[in-house]
């Protein structure tokens, strides 16, 4: 393993940041409905996402738009992951990999949350979050590929059965946070340098807390029993 030295290569970190906040502020949701002519944060809920994009112009529309929102906070996570797997900080044995990845994911998923291109005013992170949060997962072990894809259906099912879209995805998000915070946990047992630790933990609840925050209405309505079902079968048989 290399050694990374932050005191010498901080700017690399302000770069990742940098970079990583405007491809969050590029709005998928957005290009799509302006290519369908009419402009998905003034139709519907205004939010312009995946569920929003489902229930205006159908459920393949709104199934796109979740897969180009899931690559963006995945794929930057990704490439860092493969730049730094092979550094470790100075006098210890954390891989800077484990900060670098999430540390992408949060930038991206601030941008896309408070896009300045777009007036700070942009998604509520979900699809950016679960593809960051999936990708990270099978870094530390490929089998997370295929029983990410099954969990990512179980939250479809659960959305499904309950017509309870943003709390299944709050479940979802919170669901691999969890799993990956027991991954770095049980890691840290075998000797990883814990301020490093703190760090990336303290990033993964930075990224729960936005996306819970970004769906506060949701749930205020959700508590007072007047949210907005999302009926699969119906957005299924959409076609616009």
């Amino acid at each position: 393993m290399k050694t990374f030295y932050f005191s010498q290569s901080w700017w690399q970190f302000l770069l990742i940041v940098i970079v990583c906040y405007f491809i969050g502020c590029f709005n998928f949701a957005f290009v799509i409905s302006k290519f369908k002519k009419r402009d998905i944060t003034k139709i519907g809920s205004g939010n312009p996402g995946t569920m929003n994009m489902s229930r205006e112009f159908g459920l393949k529309i709104g199934l796109i738009t979740f897969i180009c929102d899931a690559v963006k906070g995945g794929i930057p996570a990704l490439i860092s992951y493969y730049i730094y797997r092979n550094y470790v900080f100075a006098g210890t044995n954390f891989a800077v990999s484990d900060i670098t990845r999430y540390l992408c994911g949060l930038c991206v998923i601030i941008g896309h949350i408070f896009p300045a291109t777009m007036g700070f005013k942009g998604g509520k992170g979900i699809a950016s979050t679960l593809g960051l949060l999936w990708i990270c997962l099978s870094c530390d072990w490929i089998g997370w590929l295929p029983i990410g894809f099954f969990c990512l259906w179980g939250l479809v099912l659960f959305i499904f059965l309950t017509e309870w879209g943003s709390l299944g995805s709050l479940l979802g998000v919170t669901g691999f946070s969890i799993i990956q915070c027991a991954v770095f946990i049980l890691r840290a047992y075998e000797g990883a340098f814990k301020p490093y630790l703190v760090w990336v933990l303290l990033m993964i609840l930075a990224i729960n807390i936005l996306t819970w925050c970004a769906h506060h209405k949701n749930l205020a309505r959700l508590f007072s029993g007047e949210e907005h079902r999302t009926s699969i079968r119906k957005l299924a048989k959409k076609k616009k």
